[in-house]
């Protein structure tokens, strides 16, 4: 089943439910995915059995309406947006070109040692613990920016470029459990020119917006999730490459990414969401593709339903100067 949220055009928020390859409905008494997950979550049945109870109502042609992202807050200051690296096959080749020590090739970057580690460790045996991966925080739900959205990059940036990804989608539960509501589309927008100065910077260069949707992927991962990861300019493609992921494609499992992120009491405050990030293996910025105002980002993976849209923007960053009290 995918899950999406809807404004109409008379400007009424709904969230619609459809199986892969048919039309979507109205899903009656909710207006939000969060409150749907929050009705399942109390009655101990899965989002699908949810819908069930709910109803669905009248037909909703999505190409009409305006789509949000599949997962949001009311208050944006308790959706949290993180993610994972080097979780791919394939994941450290670009990451390691920007990484290289030069001069010493023999010498393993710190990217590659990271890589090498999910490879040694990353699938544990059921019941035991992998190897832990690597991990960075992206933002808060003002971060999160709907499909069809301008991706805002800061005019301090070097660069902004997409990451296409799979993201989990989570609601803490009132007892402090993490349930997942399911995965969706991402476009994980990054500073690579920062990053590739020192990989110290990895921090910075991921302090940026994402978007994610619009549809939500209900039930387990694929394990070969296979799509395409385009740049459209004027009109035109400017770059495309084939996306993989899910677990046959990565160096880690789901559950291993998930543990390492919810084993922090800080991430299982009651009533938090969590967009998590898994990773890649493919970036245009790897090609030598340099990306400018008005560049669209294209992630679709057929899975997940429609694609991900977003266009590229400049946005000043507007820094006041600190005053002391």
């Amino acid at each position: 089943m995918l899950l999406s949220q809807i404004l109409t055009p008379t400007g009424d928020r709904k969230v619609a439910a459809r199986t892969p390859g048919s039309d979507a409905r109205i899903v009656n008494g909710v207006s939000r995915i969060y409150d749907l997950a929050a009705l399942a979550i109390a009655a101990g049945r899965g989002l699908e059995a949810q819908v069930a109870a709910q109803g669905l109502g009248d037909s909703v042609d999505l190409s009409t309406v305006t789509l949000l992202s599949p997962i949001d807050h009311s208050d944006a200051g308790h959706l949290h947006i993180t993610g994972t690296g080097l979780t791919h096959l394939g994941s450290a080749a670009a990451r390691d070109a920007m990484h290289k020590k030069l001069g010493d090739e023999e010498v393993l970057t710190d990217s590659m040692k990271m890589f090498k580690m999910g490879l040694e460790g990353g699938k544990p045996a059921a019941g035991q613990t992998g190897v832990q991966p690597e991990w960075f925080y992206k933002g808060t739900g003002t971060a999160l920016i709907a499909p069809g959205a301008r991706l805002p990059s800061p005019d301090f940036a070097l660069d902004g470029g997409e990451e296409p990804e799979i993201a989990g989608v989570y609601l803490i539960g009132e007892d402090g459990t993490p349930f997942r509501l399911g995965f969706a589309l991402g476009n994980e927008f990054s500073d690579h020119v920062t990053e590739r100065q020192n990989y110290l910077y990895l921090a910075h260069s991921k302090l940026r917006p994402a978007a994610i949707g619009p549809e939500l992927l209900i039930g387990d991962l694929p394990k070969d999730c296979r799509g395409t990861s385009r740049i459209l300019r004027d009109g035109a493609v400017l770059w495309e490459k084939p996306f993989l992921s899910g677990e046959d494609n990565m160096s880690h499992t789901i559950a291993n990414l998930e543990h390492h992120h919810f084993k922090y009491a800080l991430f299982r405050q009651p009533g938090d969401v969590h967009v998590h990030l898994f990773g890649t293996a493919t970036l245009s910025f790897a090609d030598g593709i340099t990306t400018r105002p008005g560049d669209v980002f294209e992630i679709a993976v057929p899975d997940f339903g429609l694609p991900l849209r977003n266009p590229l923007s400049i946005v000043p960053a507007n820094t006041p100067a600190v005053k002391a009290l």
